[in-house]
Order: structure tokens, then C-alpha cells, then sequence
């Protein structure tokens, strides 16, 4: 499978940038170059708007996780900046190296470095049966911020398909520390926030518990996100839906291990040139009191913790 590589950990096919770009009509520079300049003007004329200074490659992603929408591209940097200020708990300028406690004993969330044929990325995260408690959630959820951070800013990609491993963790104690509200709010987070879009999310699992797994999930899903889970008893299973060269030896594939990737992303996302990035990115707020009143109402009201079912394309 020829790739070229991005950085140290991510590879891109080689056509991948030319094919999103046709896909959603951004292929001529001239398209592209005006329409990052048509959104960098709208957020210079946003006045609830904390920050205004994103950089043109952010906005060309922003462009492409929209389809090429000029107007869903608005809406999704205004969620974005509101959703900071809205739920600043989930957002910080964390290590994740020095400040997630025991996390990554817990659980090994990465992105596997080759992409699909139809230029998706795959995120694994394998739960351990390790005890911890129902407060350390919350670190999962900063962790996946600060990854998703970090793919906005190198990545670019059709979307995401999403591997949950739960064949090695104890779900009856898994299942008493969900808290169904945390996981609606990190999931709006990562599809309002940062435009992840989820084309398939693969349940590893042997056990008739994770039934109530998948109840939660669909529970602060839409319908359309919901019919998109598949449980598997076996990670063999995953070998009908992703090439053996894309995942890892730990499923059966060629790719490095999760506990080699894991530690290389630990490194690039606790650099300094990331902490930076995101330092910087948790800038883009708002100052609700310079936001048009009906504007808020219609969007956002209930917010913090009564979303309605989240939407995915």
C-alpha cells in the first residue's frame, strides 16, 4: 500500500489531498484560495469571537471536514468556539504525559497511521481491565481533545472509523462508571467541534454485557450515528472491513503495536510544539454578551447538559 508520510507517526495515500479536494469541489486553487478568504472575512465580522486569527490551513480543514460548505463551515467554527466556553471542563492546556493519572494503563487510544482505500483514518481505543475510578473519565474525553487537536492541525482525511475494544476489560464495572451525560457532551464535542465524521464504529466483545454498552451509546446518538455500530466477538471480524496492512499486530495486522503507538503519540502530543497548538487553539471562545441573543436561544440554549440527539453526516 504506497503511503507518504505527513509526520513521525501519520501517512497519507498519494492521492488523498487531490481526491477530497475534487470530492468537494476544492480541487482548482482559485476555488480553495477563495474560499478560506470568504470565511477568514465572516470571522473577522464575528464580534462574540475570541479569536480570529486561524490559520489558513486550519480553515482549508474546516472547509473539508464541511464537505466544501461555506455555510456549515460557519456554523461548526461557531459551535466550536462556543462549545470551549460552554463546557471549558473538557478543555485545558493538559500534558498528556504528566497529567491523565493513570489513563493510559486503563485504556490505548491512538490513530493507526495508514489510511483506508477511501481515505479514512481508524481510531482504536482498547479498554484493560484495570481498576480506576468514575472522576478519571473526564481525562479520556481531555486526551481525545487534545488527539483531535492534533489531527486538525496535521491531518486530512475523509473521516473516521472508529474502533472500540472491549474484549480484555471488565464491562459490568465499566458500565457502573459511564456517565451517559459526559459521553453526549464529549461526542457533540467531537462532531460539533472538530467535524469528526464517523463512517462505521466496530465493538469488540464476547460478552452479553456489552449490550448495555451499546444501549448507552445509541441512548445519546442519533439514529443515524446509531445504525452505523457493529459488535464483533472476535477482532478477526475486523479483517472484512480494514486491510491487514492498516492495523496493528495486535489484531492479526502489520502495523506496529498499539503499545508502540501509543507511546509515540504520547511523545508528539506532549511536545512542546503541541502544547503550544493547543494552548493557542483554546483561545477560540466566545464573549456571549456581544452574541445576538436570539442567535444563542435558537443554537444553543440547554446546552451543557441537555443536548437532543447529536447529528453526523
Amino acid at each position: 500500500m504506497d503511503s507518504v508520510r505527513i509526520d513521525n507517526i501519520l501517512e497519507l495515500r498519494p492521492d488523498t489531498v487531490q481526491y477530497i479536494r475534487k470530492l468537494y469541489n476544492l480541487d482548482k486553487p482559485e476555488s480553495l484560495d477563495d474560499s478560506i478568504n470568504i470565511l477568514n472575512e465572516w470571522i473577522q465580522k464575528q464580534p462574540h469571537f475570541n479569536k480570529k486569527d486561524f490559520s489558513r490551513r486550519y480553515l482549508e480543514t474546516t472547509l473539508i471536514v464541511n464537505k466544501g460548505s461555506l455555510e456549515r463551515a460557519k456554523v461548526q467554527l461557531d459551535k466550536m468556539c462556543t462549545l470551549k466556553t460552554l463546557l471549558p471542563q473538557f478543555f485545558g492546556n493538559y500534558n498528556v504525559k504528566t497529567d491523565f493519572e493513570q489513563l493510559h494503563e486503563v485504556i490505548k487510544t491512538v490513530v493507526l497511521p495508514k489510511l483506508t482505500d477511501d481515505h479514512y483514518r481508524v481510531n482504536v481505543m482498547k479498554y484493560y481491565d484495570v481498576e480506576w475510578k468514575a472522576s478519571q473519565a473526564i481525562h479520556f474525553y481531555r486526551h481525545n481533545i487534545i488527539l483531535a487537536e492534533y489531527l486538525r492541525a496535521h491531518d486530512y482525511i475523509h473521516g473516521i472509523i472508529a474502533i472500540i475494544d472491549l474484549s480484555d476489560t471488565n464491562l459490568i464495572s465499566l458500565l457502573k462508571k459511564l456517565n451517559p451525560v459526559e459521553i453526549r457532551q464529549s461526542i457533540s464535542i467531537y462532531i460539533d467541534c472538530y467535524g469528526v465524521r464517523i463512517k462505521k464504529i466496530h465493538i469488540i466483545s464476547e460478552s452479553t454485557f456489552v449490550d448495555g454498552i451499546v444501549t448507552i451509546l445509541k441512548s445519546v446518538m442519533s439514529a443515524k450515528l446509531a445504525s452505523r455500530i457493529d459488535v464483533h466477538k472476535s477482532f478477526e471480524e475486523l479483517h472484512k472491513f480494514i486491510p491487514k496492512a492498516i492495523l496493528p499486530i495486535d489484531y492479526g495486522g502489520e502495523e506496529r503495536s498499539l503499545e508502540t503507538l501509543q507511546k509515540e503519540f504520547i511523545e508528539v502530543l506532549s511536545s512542546q510544539a503541541h502544547l503550544d497548538q493547543v494552548k493557542e487553539m483554546n483561545k477560540a471562545t466566545t464573549n456571549e454578551s456581544y452574541r445576538q441573543k436570539d442567535q444563542f436561544s435558537e443554537h444553543y440554549a440547554g446546552m451543557p447538559g441537555t443536548f437532543k440527539f447529536l447529528s453526523v453526516d
